[in-house]
């Protein structure tokens, strides 16, 4: 795979403006999407609900990749790459702006629906800027120019944390210690009052959004194309349907459990703080500390591939880490078994980068549909986080047997439900060792 553009100092200046606006682009939805780290608890304590149904936030951003990846592609080949940026920027103001009667009625499903139109449009963006910034230039090397991606990503991952923590989160103890004391009556009220502080920052994202989505139609974006299949060797036929490609399959599941375990890491990390009895004012930081882990590996990347080590070597590193990491968190506790979960930022951040060029690998033709099959795999977001959840609620009631109180099951059963990482990061290992090759040996 590689672009239309030849390799020279002057087309490497060319495609400078093109990485920079869909560096942009990967600042808006990191932006938008780990905001969801201070949302579980803030829909968590407003909505009255259980950890499971908590991550319905995550649950219903991620979903929406399964829903609409595929369509998302059908409608780039109709209107082209910046038109569908457009859309999409614009439908993620249209979620935004959902939030308000969401806030007014103080309503689990209508917060849900505007999370879900949010990631919509996210999902246009997505199936345009991943593929699009990969064929960029050499194939090789698109690890490294997807890691600059996740630095842009991940900073303002950092920044929406930090905010909306800031924000959604401030006093949110001394609320939830109140609601156990007053009467329904108030507790209606200082319910309701904290759901209205989300409605002045949604409105400021909608305003921004929409006016990005009309600056990217002016946006000098290039095309770019994939390098079409090579001509089958003598004996081997020619490859005529994306199911002949099992690497490619393998990858996008393999990215399905990364997106997964990079999402628990990433907007489970504050509420299992609180669980820890650490408090809100410290917890509400440590997205952030996932977050700038991560940016810190991203642009270690940038240096080291593939100059100096291979996309698939990274891939390996981050695997073997990753299950070391997951195994420090459930034999941990506290403070540091919190900084475990962060460190996970260092073992997911090149996951991303690197199975997106091995996956695509030799697709030709087929590289719009094998892109959108790794973005449905993003979906992995919506599901893992639930299953993490929903582990948490089955051990809880299973340590308050024998827990001395319901404080110290929830951070034991917080701590137990991290084992669901281990065999994820297993899979991505094994397909960073074989299975990015599998159909490949004989092209």
């Amino acid at each position: 795979m590689t672009n239309n553009l030849p390799e020279s100092n002057s087309s490497k200046n060319k495609t400078l403006i093109p990485i920079a606006i869909i560096a942009g682009l990967f600042f808006i939805f990191g932006f938008v999407t780990w905001i969801n780290g201070a949302l579980i608890p803030f829909m968590k304590t407003i909505n009255e609900l259980t950890d499971a149904q908590s991550y319905l936030v995550a649950s219903a951003s991620y979903i929406s990749f399964v829903v609409m990846a595929l369509p998302a592609s059908y409608i780039l080949k109709k209107i082209g790459y910046k038109k569908g940026m457009s859309l999409g920027l614009i439908i993620m103001a249209v979620g935004a702006l959902v939030f308000i009667p969401a806030a007014e009625a103080r309503t689990y499903w209508i917060f849900l629906t505007g999370i879900f139109i949010q990631g919509t449009g996210m999902t246009l963006l997505q199936t345009a800027s991943n593929p699009y910034i990969t064929i960029l230039g050499p194939i090789d090397s698109a690890a490294k120019r997807i890691a600059i991606m996740g630095i842009a990503n991940k900073v303002a991952g950092g920044l929406g944390s930090v905010i909306f923590g800031a924000i959604l989160l401030s006093g949110i103890g001394d609320i939830k210690e109140k609601l156990t004391t007053v009467d329904a009556s108030e507790k209606t009220t200082l319910l309701n009052t904290m759901a209205d502080s989300v409605v002045m920052p949604y409105i400021i994202m909608a305003v921004v959004l929409f006016i990005l989505g009309l600056l990217i139609l002016k946006a000098p974006l290039p095309n770019v194309t994939a390098q079409p299949l090579q001509e089958a060797k003598e004996g081997i036929k020619t490859k005529t349907s994306i199911f002949q490609f099992p690497h490619l399959w393998l990858g996008v599941f393999a990215l399905f459990l990364y997106v997964g375990v990079e999402v628990i890491a990433g907007d489970t990390i504050i509420s299992y703080g609180i669980s820890l009895n650490i408090p809100v004012e410290s917890s509400k930081y440590f997205t952030l500390y996932t977050l700038m882990a991560m940016v810190a590996t991203y642009a270690l990347g940038v240096f080291l591939i593939p100059k100096i080590i291979s996309q698939a070597f990274a891939l390996r590193a981050s695997a073997l880490l990753g299950i070391l990491l997951s195994l420090c968190i459930v034999f941990t506790s506290g403070f540091t078994s919190v900084l475990f979960v962060a460190a996970l930022g260092i073992a997911n951040a090149l996951v991303w980068p690197a199975i997106w060029p091995l996956a695509l690998t030799g697709l030709g033709k087929f590289t719009e549909r094998g892109s959108a099959l790794l973005i449905m795999a993003i979906s992995g977001g919506a599901i893992l986080p639930l299953l993490y959840g929903a582990l948490v609620d089955v051990k809880k009631q299973e340590y308050l047997t024998t827990a001395a109180s319901e404080a110290t099951a929830m951070a034991q059963a917080a701590t137990f439900g991290y084992w669901v990482l281990v065999p994820c990061y297993v899979f991505i290992l094994y397909y960073a060792f074989w299975g990015h090759k599998r159909g490949l040996e004989n092209n």
